[in-house]
């Protein structure tokens, strides 16, 4: 339970940086941000997969490429739904999707399995020495 709480605020801290960066994302504060981190985190599980089903064959064309579109269209659907987190436009929501992927990815690899931070990313494979 711990774990799905930090990787909440995780995401959470994610949106709320790239709101920082870029102009077509605008969040009013912290609980606009956690309320959208949820809202994204309810729309990956139900219906992310639907999408990805129905334009399968665009995204195998594209080399999974078309992924980032169904993302974006995710985080146009969040800002509808969250009074105070707004996304200027498909643009904005298409280059706001990839960095809160990116800064999400950087920060979940200083978590751990039981949702707690190690200072350091995991080590994974064998020893280097």
């Amino acid at each position: 339970m711990i774990g799905v709480l930090v990787r909440w605020l995780v995401l959470t801290a994610a949106i709320l940086l790239t709101a920082y960066l870029l102009d077509g994302i605008h969040v009013t504060g912290f609980f606009s941000a956690f309320f959208a981190a949820a809202i994204l985190g309810v729309l990956n599980i139900f219906l992310r997969p639907f999408l990805f089903l129905l334009t399968l064959p665009i995204n195998v064309v594209t080399f999974g490429l078309f992924t980032f579109v169904i993302n974006a269209i995710l985080l146009m659907m969040a800002s509808g739904v969250i009074g105070g987190f707004a996304v200027a436009g498909f643009w904005a929501a298409l280059l706001g999707s990839l960095l809160i992927s990116i800064i999400s990815w950087i920060l979940n690899t200083f978590i751990n399995e039981h949702g707690r931070f190690d200072g350091h990313p995991p080590h994974r494979g064998r020893p280097l020495m």
